[in-house]
């Protein structure tokens, strides 16, 4: 009995032992990153950081590509990461990827910045949004207050300032071997495991002046997978995909409002303009170019109404592409709508719209031709004679009808109003134009 006590007292201690173990391993954490800089991808890099430090993770390593993006979700990138408890290791890959613009701020305010052979970073010189230079004031500005910012964090990391300063002012870009050389980079890594041997050991200054010594050789990676809410809202803060989403939609509403009934256009298009609503919430809208496409929904409808042989429709599409290409009110030309794009959805866009508005006006104009509404204008003889009441014979039946004037029997007669089931009729003078065989007319 106590040797049964003893050894379930042992495996109680190694059980201990293991929880324990594994309570104090502190895995290492990674998420690829290759997307536009946006208030999605800020979100994701965000819950990264915050899952790093809630599982005391010994570091975290984003694995960056990206061909730059938003100045205002840069900062809360470059922001969230000097707080963080947990050290934060940007990594330029595979061979073939850029962290230019916004993402050679990030690259350069991590604890840890590393690039993989055959990559570049640098470019980040500010631009208008329709990717011409600044005016020289607003430039001077703008430069200023960037070069300032990369200044103090590269400063701040201990790299070299000068170099980064002249990302913002003279453009320039830098392959991985160069970023080393000038000190803007800490290490050049092959791959993961690469990376994860020449960190471990290293003694890493932190944005708050302390330092750590990483201890990532024995670590297991565990790699962050975006949720699918925040997979979707980086779908939609792609301004290319917003765009087609809200075309689409549009279409599918107006089909739903000219076909009530249809349900499935009208649920498509309601889904596609919410998304595309949200995905342009989260970007930076031009006033402008919304109205400019409000102008050219108008010159649409008046193209398919009036008649302009093309003209105001050509000037609708005018308006709508100007619209979306200055839509989307950034610097970073990557975030703007490609006029390739534009043309490819406007102009599809506006022949159907105009092709369907046209169909609706010509089935508002034409004559009512079924029911009781569709007797009017018809023509027929009259059965007895009207003085002013009597019989006519009109398509096929013979009706009550009603007169403000004698007619004779026999006399052509036409229809000109209905009330309840008395025909309003008037004489029809052109005999041409009826039958003589009374029995004939109308059938």
């Amino acid at each position: 009995m106590n040797a049964l006590k003893k050894a379930l007292f042992a495996i109680a201690l190694l059980l201990a032992f293991v929880v324990i173990e594994q309570g104090a391993r502190a895995d290492v954490l990674r998420l690829n990153l290759s997307d536009q800089i946006t208030p999605a991808s800020a979100e994701v890099i965000t819950a990264a950081i915050a899952r790093a430090e809630s599982e005391q993770a010994a570091a975290l390593i984003i694995t960056l590509n990206t061909p730059g993006g938003l100045d205002t979700s840069m900062r809360e990138i470059v922001s969230r990461i000097d707080t963080s408890r947990v050290p934060v290791i940007i990594y330029v890959a595979p061979s073939g990827a850029r962290a230019a613009s916004a993402g050679f701020i990030i690259l350069l305010a991590a604890d840890v910045a590393a690039m993989a052979p055959g990559t570049a970073t640098g470019a980040a010189h500010p631009v208008m949004s329709d990717g011409r230079d600044l005016d020289k004031t607003m430039a001077e500005k703008v430069t200023n207050d960037a070069a300032a910012y990369v200044r103090s964090h590269a400063e701040r990391r201990g790299r070299d300032w000068q170099a980064a300063e002249s990302t913002i002012r003279e453009s320039k870009s830098f392959t991985e071997r160069e970023a080393l050389e000038k000190h803007l980079i800490d290490l050049v890594a092959r791959d993961d495991a690469d990376l994860l041997a020449q960190l471990d050991g290293r003694v890493v200054t932190r944005f708050d002046g302390s330092q750590v010594r990483l201890a990532l050789g024995d670590q297991a990676v565990t790699d962050i997978q975006p949720s699918l809410r925040q997979k979707l809202l980086m779908a939609l803060a792609d301004p290319r995909i917003a765009f087609v989403l809200f075309a689409l939609g549009a279409l599918c509403v107006y089909f739903e409002f000219q076909h009530p009934g249809a349900i499935l256009p009208g649920i498509v298009g309601s889904v596609s303009v919410v998304l595309a609503l949200y995905g342009f919430h989260m970007l930076p809208i031009n006033l402008t170019g919304v109205l400019l496409l409000g102008v050219a929904l108008g010159l649409f409808v008046l193209e398919a109404k009036v008649g302009g042989f093309g003209v105001i429709g050509a000037g609708g599409v005018a308006a709508a592409v100007i619209g979306a290409l200055i839509l989307i009110d950034v610097r970073a030309p990557e975030l703007r709508l490609p006029l390739s794009l534009v043309l490819a959805v406007v102009v599809p866009f506006a022949v159907i719209l105009v092709f369907m508005l046209k169909l609706a006006v010509r089935a508002r104009r034409m004559k009512v031709t079924t029911g009781m509404a569709g007797m009017i204008g018809l023509r027929g003889r009259a059965q007895t004679a009207l003085a002013p009441e009597g019989t006519v014979f009109v398509r096929g039946e013979l009706w009550r009808a009603r007169s403000p004037m004698s007619i004779a029997a026999g006399e052509p007669v036409r229809v000109t109003d209905i009330q309840g089931l008395t025909l309003n009729v008037e004489a029809e003078r052109d005999d041409a134009l009826v039958p003589k065989n009374a029995s004939a007319v109308g059938e």
